[in-house]
C-alpha cells in the first residue's frame, strides 16, 4: 500500500468509499425517495437468515394526530393485515383486518359505528374490545362462532403523542409498559419534526448497531470510537457518551443518553451543545422490512434563539448517520455464530440480552 492510500486509509474524515459513492449525489426529494423505496434486489429473507422471528414488545403504528375519531385505517405490521380505527369515544382499538364473513378487508371501507368497527361487504360489526361479532343489521341470529372472540386483538395505548401496539407471537399479555417522556407532551418543546425510512433488514441487526462500536469510524467517519457507560435493565438498556465539545460560545460538556425500552422504543437526549430529544420509532412490516421514523423535538426558545442554526444541524447530522447504516442494513445478512474481535463492542452481551425478546424463538445469544 502506498503512503497516500495509507494516509487515505487512516484519515477518518474519508468517506467510507461504499457507503460514499451511493449517497454522495442523493439530495432534497431524490433523498427522501431513496429513503422509502424498496430495495428490490436484496436476496431472500431465507438467504440472509432472517426468518428468526419478530421480537416482541410495544411498536409504534401512527401518530396520535393521524387517527381521527370516527376513522379507520388500514395498516400491514407484524406480517399481518390489520385494521385500526378510533371509536366515538375516543379510544384506539385494532383487530386482524379480514371479517370472518366472506373475508372482506374492513380497513378498506369499513366505518366506525360508535365505538364498533362495521364491514363494508355486509355491515356484520365487531366490538375491538372482546374481538366478537355484536351485531348484523339484516340476521335476526349472529351465529354462535362469532358472538365470542372470533379473531385477534390487539393491545393498544397512547403514549408521547403515538398509537402503539402490543406484538407477541403468542398473543401474551404485556410485559412491560411504553416508557413516558416528558418532553413529548411538554408545551414548552416543539411540534415533532418527523423523518422517515424503510429499512429492508431486520430489527436484530439494526439494534446491534448501538454496540458495535467499532462501525462508527468507517460508517459514520469519526475520528475515534465512542465509548459510554452501558446500563442493562430487565427490559431496557442505554448508555452515556460523555464528551467536550467545541462551539462558538467556547466548549462545553456534552452528553449523548441513549435508551430503550423492547425492540420498538428507543429514544437519544442531546445535552450540552443543543438540547434535542430524538423518539426513534420502529416497526417491523415483514421479517425482512423495518419501517422507521424519527421524531425530534427541541425547546421552543432554542429552535428559535441564536443557536437555531446548530439545533438544526444536529438533526441533520443525525439522519445522515441513518442514511449510512441503511446502505449496509438493507442487504445485511444476519450471522448465527459471528466472528468478533477484540475491538467490536459487546455484541456477545447484547444478543443474550436480546434473546429474551424471542419467546424462544432459537435466536443464538451465544456469539
Amino acid at each position: 500500500m502506498s503512503n497516500a492510500q495509507s494516509s487515505a486509509a487512516n484519515d477518518a474524515r474519508t468517506p467510507p468509499v461504499a457507503v460514499w459513492q451511493i449517497l454522495e449525489k442523493l439530495k432534497g426529494q431524490e433523498l427522501l425517495d431513496w429513503r422509502l423505496a424498496e430495495v428490490t434486489d436484496r436476496a431472500s429473507v431465507k438467504e440472509r437468515n432472517l426468518d428468526i422471528g419478530i421480537p416482541f414488545g410495544w411498536y409504534p403504528l401512527l401518530l396520535s394526530s393521524e387517527l381521527a375519531v370516527g376513522e379507520v385505517k388500514p395498516l400491514r405490521y407484524f406480517s399481518k393485515d390489520l385494521a385500526i380505527w378510533r371509536g366515538e369515544d375516543g379510544k384506539v382499538r385494532m383487530l386482524d383486518a379480514y371479517c370472518k364473513h366472506l373475508g372482506a378487508h374492513m380497513g378498506h371501507g369499513g366505518k366506525v359505528h360508535g365505538n364498533l368497527l362495521e364491514c363494508p361487504f355486509h355491515a356484520w360489526r365487531y366490538d375491538g374490545d372482546e374481538a366478537a361479532v355484536k351485531d348484523i343489521p339484516y340476521a335476526r341470529v349472529i351465529p354462535p362462532q362469532v358472538k365470542r372472540k372470533c379473531t385477534r386483538n390487539w393491545h393498544i395505548t397512547e403514549t408521547n403523542r403515538w398509537i402503539w401496539a402490543w406484538y407477541h407471537p403468542e398473543d401474551v399479555e404485556p410485559l412491560f409498559e411504553v416508557a413516558v417522556l416528558p418532553e413529548a407532551s411538554d408545551p414548552d418543546w416543539t411540534d415533532y419534526e418527523v423523518h422517515e425510512w424503510n429499512v429492508w433488514g431486520s430489527l436484530q441487526n439494526m439494534a446491534e448497531n448501538g454496540v458495535d462500536v467499532a462501525h462508527f469510524r468507517f460508517i459514520h467517519g469519526t475520528a475515534n470510537v465512542p465509548l459510554g457507560e452501558l446500563r442493562w435493565d430487565e427490559w431496557g438498556r442505554g448508555a452515556d457518551v460523555k464528551a467536550k465539545m467545541g462551539t462558538p460560545w467556547g466548549e462545553v460538556d456534552g452528553c449523548i443518553s441513549y435508551d430503550t425500552m423492547g425492540p420498538g422504543q428507543s429514544w437519544t437526549r442531546f445535552t450540552g451543545i443543543s438540547e434535542t430529544l430524538l423518539v426513534a420509532c420502529l416497526a417491523p412490516v415483514e421479517l425482512d422490512h423495518v419501517h422507521v421514523r424519527f421524531c425530534f423535538t427541541q425547546p421552543k426558545a432554542q429552535a428559535e434563539g441564536e443557536r437555531a442554526g446548530v439545533a438544526r444541524a444536529i438533526i441533520r447530522d443525525i439522519c445522515k448517520q441513518f442514511d449510512q447504516d441503511k446502505v449496509v442494513w438493507d442487504r445485511q445478512k444476519f450471522e448465527p455464530n459471528p466472528i468478533i474481535c477484540d475491538g467490536d463492542g459487546p455484541i456477545p452481551q447484547f444478543r443474550k440480552y436480546y434473546a429474551r425478546y424471542y419467546a424462544d424463538q432459537g435466536v443464538t445469544a451465544e456469539a
